[in-house]
């Protein structure tokens, strides 16, 4: 009987949540494949490692898809019709602001941290998950200014793309500013700041 195959030594899944933190904490093109095999744990070798994933594009994608199942969940209040407007927009900002600046991951955001500095077509379907995520909570906060507007809460006159693009503006910087040690409790005052500009566009009534 041929003898079978020497079994992995490694937790694919819990590799693919190790990789998604290097990508995540140097990004994409300064996380080398030495970096990968080291930090995916069980001696993975490089035959081994592309067995299990291919590439190092293959496995940046599917660490990619692991973010965005879980902490990139934090804006999905965005599209919550069952949420005000204005506190769908408020708890997308606090959530992902707690979740930017908690311990036991690397800080900031993997959407706005993990992509390429100058991407090359290639390089660009690679990223090309996080740049359709960013796009998407882009969209979250123009409906939710849109809902606004429909519903009579923010001036009619009120361009809902340049509006909400002061949100999506500020939510991008928290990822720099965690990622320089600002904790959430600054982020908590600057977001009760921010949303007095909502307050102060409010129609009365």
């Amino acid at each position: 009987m041929a003898q079978m195959g020497r079994p992995r030594t490694f937790d694919r899944q819990q590799a693919i949540e190790q990789a998604m933190f290097l990508f995540w904490q140097q990004g994409y093109e300064s996380t080398s494949l030495n970096q990968l095999k080291a930090g995916l744990g069980g001696g993975i070798s490089a035959p081994s490692f592309y067995a299990a994933f291919g590439s190092k594009e293959a496995l940046f994608r599917e660490a990619a898809q692991c973010y965005l199942d879980t902490y990139a969940r934090v804006t999905e209040c965005l599209w919550d019709d069952g949420l005000a407007p204005r506190q769908a927009v408020e708890l997308a900002l606090r959530q992902s602001a707690s979740m930017q600046s908690e311990p036991g991951h690397p800080p900031g955001c993997m959407v706005a941290l993990g992509c390429m500095s100058a991407p090359t077509a290639e390089h660009a379907a690679v990223a090309a998950p996080l740049t359709q995520s960013r796009a998407r909570t882009r969209a979250g906060f123009v409906r939710c200014v849109g809902r606004a507007i429909a519903r009579g809460e923010l001036p009619a006159e009120m361009d809902a793309a340049s509006f909400a693009a002061v949100f999506d503006a500020f939510l991008s910087g928290l990822s720099i500013q965690a990622r320089d040690g600002i904790g959430y409790p600054v982020f908590d005052v600057a977001i009760s700041q921010l949303m007095r500009l909502w307050d102060a566009n409010r129609v009365p009534g």
